[in-house]
């Protein structure tokens, strides 16, 4: 599942994507509006976490321009605002949730759980690849109907990945994505998860979905 976090208290920021990401999620995160609106606008979001108040846009105008353009994620608000007018206005406004600050990490997760869920279905519910499948909605990864144990980091790569399929991903894209912005490029952490990706999925298999760009980075494809 992918996630935009759109929140200007750095102390959230510092928390909340990292602790999103160890429970399997792909998680981009930004401080202001007119960033936040801006990736909005420019990716595909499964559900995205939106501070009322933000500088640049408010959270309710990034709503509402959302909205009137036709983005359908599901949008959980953040307010601080806990008065019955301010909740209403961001209902009204296309919000499907929101959550009063200060908040139980545990609770966010739920309500983020119960958002996916709603009408009884789950967007986007699984991501194909020849005979690979990753269930969004289960976190579990099959091949060829078998399925494969994935540690949360190996989940989320592989997610990135496969929502990605066809296009090749720089180092720093898929660092940026998996392990958060802060992370030191020159480090190998992401060929050592591609290795470890490679022997779960691709390792005794006739066909590597897999594949290494040189000198440019990853992509999964089938081949045939």
């Amino acid at each position: 599942m992918h996630i935009l976090f759109i929140e200007d208290d750095t102390s959230l920021q510092e928390v909340i994507p990292k602790r999103l990401k160890s429970e399997g999620y792909v998680v981009e995160s930004c401080l202001d509006g007119v960033t936040g609106y801006e990736y909005a606008s420019c990716d595909a979001y499964d559900c995205i976490i939106l501070d009322m108040m933000l500088p640049g846009l408010d959270g309710l105008q990034v709503l509402t321009r959302l909205r009137g353009e036709g983005n359908r994620s599901k949008i959980l608000i953040l307010t601080a605002k806990s008065s019955v007018s301010d909740r209403v206005a961001g209902l009204n406004a296309g919000a499907d949730d929101y959550l009063v600050k200060p908040f139980a990490f545990d609770e966010l997760l739920a309500r983020i759980r119960v958002l996916m869920r709603r009408d009884g279905e789950i967007k986007d519910n699984t991501l194909d690849l020849d005979d690979l499948t990753l269930n969004l909605s289960e976190h579990s990864v099959k091949r060829g109907g078998t399925e494969i144990p994935m540690t949360s980091k190996e989940y989320a790569l592989l997610e990135y990945l496969m929502r990605n399929q066809g296009h090749v991903l720089t180092l720093s894209q898929i660092a940026d994505h998996v392990w958060g912005f802060d992370f030191e490029c020159d480090s190998n952490i992401v060929d050592v998860y591609i290795r470890y990706l490679r022997g779960k999925i691709d390792y005794g298999s006739g066909k590597k979905l897999i594949q290494t760009v040189r000198g440019f980075g990853y992509v999964m494809r089938d081949e045939s």
